[in-house]
């Protein structure tokens, strides 16, 4: 690992972390839609595919997403709105530069049961006028979901920003899996699941969060490493021990916590990434990530 600043608003050309190797549909010739029927025709199958989405698309409920396939939206204000995505026991797949937006009753993007997928650039706005169960999560990667990075992303005014492994009961299904790195993401006015994570393990660097009564959650027996982020109006930057016997493992280094409180019950043995990455001081986390995040930045 190595310990030097990345330039504000730089975009990766392929996915850091756990999601490392991801193409999506790679030098297919992209396909522009701008209906719901015509994404719904383009995102199908497992033949590699580009699919650019033109101005902001209205639905209800989730498309699912074939394998082997890029979505990027055109421009910062592409996206879906009132819906959202789902992967689901597909593989291959990268999500960039969409505006994916007040997402009804359902997440805004659901990985379930899928592997390499490269969550990236994208601006996940709800508000908080309603319950916290009124628009779901924002990223929930379930299902023994594998190697997925999501990064540069916004989430903003939200209750449930992400979850990874959704029930204590999983455990045959989810152990060995749900690995997932977290790096360059801001969320802002988001309650909680910054991320939450069960069974797998999880890389968090060089995130923004501010607002948050619980961020990062490490339960089930999950291992979290907790590198280089800034807290901001925090209660709890880092918990392992909301869930008695159930708690999680986390190492913290070099975060900015803001005055945040930590509860760190079981310190973990997840100390070293198997891949490189280039993770920025703390003290460069918030104008990198506020400059470089969300969409119309790639």
């Amino acid at each position: 690992m190595l310990a030097l600043p990345q330039a504000a608003g730089a975009a990766d050309t392929s996915p850091v972390g756990f999601g490392a190797g991801t193409t999506g549909g790679g030098s297919a010739t992209a396909v522009t839609v701008s209906t719901l029927d015509a994404f719904k025709a383009a995102v199908a199958g497992s033949t590699a595919k580009v699919v650019e989405v033109n101005g902001l698309i209205s639905l209800s409920g989730q498309v699912d997403i074939g394998s082997n396939t890029t979505v990027l939206g055109a421009g910062s204000s592409s996206g879906l709105t009132g819906g959202g995505l789902r992967l689901k026991k597909v593989t291959n797949v990268v999500l960039r530069n969409l505006n994916i937006s007040k997402t009804v009753k359902t997440d805004a993007i659901t990985v379930q049961a899928s592997t390499k997928v490269w969550i990236d650039h994208n601006s996940l706005p709800s508000d908080r006028d309603h319950g916290e169960d009124y628009y779901d999560g924002l990223v929930d990667i379930t299902h023994a979901s594998d190697y997925v990075t999501v990064s540069w992303n916004t989430f903003k005014d939200h209750y449930k920003g992400s979850l990874a492994g959704h029930s204590d009961s999983n455990a045959r299904e989810d152990t060995g899996h749900l690995r997932v790195t977290y790096h360059h993401n801001w969320f802002d006015n988001v309650n909680s699941r910054i991320p939450s994570l069960r069974f797998g393990t999880g890389h968090f660097y060089d995130n923004y969060a501010v607002g948050a009564e619980t961020a990062v959650h490490a339960r089930m027996g999950a291992q979290m490493l907790v590198e280089n982020d800034v807290f901001r109006d925090t209660q709890v930057a880092v918990t392992t021990s909301r869930d008695s016997d159930r708690d999680g493992y986390a190492n913290l280094r070099g975060n900015d916590l803001g005055g945040a409180a930590t509860e760190i019950s079981q310190a973990g043995t997840f100390t070293s990434p198997p891949y490189s990455y280039t993770a920025e001081p703390a003290s460069g986390v918030v104008a990198s990530v506020t400059a470089g995040a969300g969409t119309g930045k790639i």
